[in-house]
């Protein structure tokens, strides 16, 4: 499956890199309550989306009750500044920034598919020398918010900008919603886990390959080039 892959489209926050491990997304997510709050429109959440750490989640809650609205696109601006804020912060995922140099040098194309803001993944890839790798095949979270996985919309944008043929692509992604829309793209999918919690999550939503390390697959791909 690496081996045979021509387009390899990557999710961000994981397989390329811990966007928040400097910068609590528990934090973001209190921020984005709090917001909120100032602004009276806290009634908007569930005593249970109040404390939940994932930002994303507090997004999705208020799109649910006020899709596409004024509210909602200022939210996202919000979470949009706070990823930003987290891109200096960010620990490059064991063996990414390799992996993707590799895969790049043999020829494949690469782009990243995901629910950050597409600005969040330019701002990393730049500070590590990696734009030139994806430029400018970077598809991420806009306004339509019922758009992200596991919707496919962000892996068809890819596949189609690249002129690939879903078979001739492989997705690498950490989290059931990206196994989700790599089969609704029809394309190959390859879990990446830190650890065994996430391991589990993929494995129990029925990915049939996942690694807890990029290693071997560099050493796939450089075996291959």
């Amino acid at each position: 499956m690496i081996t045979r892959a021509r387009y390899v489209l990557f999710d961000f926050d994981g397989p390329v890199c811990r966007l928040f491990a400097g910068h609590s997304a528990e934090d973001v997510a209190k921020d984005l309550v709090e917001w909120l709050e100032q602004h009276g429109l806290l009634g908007l959440l569930t005593e249970d989306e109040r404390v939940h750490p994932d930002p994303m989640a507090v997004l999705y809650a208020v799109n649910r009750r006020d899709p596409r609205s004024d509210l909602v696109a200022e939210l996202e601006e919000r979470l949009t500044y706070q990823e930003l804020q987290a891109v200096p912060s960010a620990w490059p995922t064991a063996f990414a920034d390799p992996l993707i140099r590799t895969w790049s040098a043999v020829g494949v194309r690469l782009a990243i598919a995901t629910n950050n803001s597409p600005r969040t993944a330019a701002g990393y890839l730049a500070s590590r020398g990696l734009t030139e790798c994806f430029a400018p095949n970077i598809y991420g979270r806009t306004r339509d918010l019922h758009r992200l996985k596991p919707d496919p919309h962000c892996l068809n944008r890819a596949l189609n900008a690249l002129g690939a043929a879903p078979s001739a692509a492989l997705m690498i992604g950490d989290a059931p919603s990206d196994l989700v829309a790599a089969r609704q793209a029809g394309v190959p999918f390859l879990g990446y886990a830190r650890n065994e919690d996430k391991g589990k999550l993929l494995r129990d939503a029925g990915a049939e390959h996942v690694v807890d390390s990029l290693e071997p697959v560099l050493r796939l791909v450089r075996d291959q080039g």
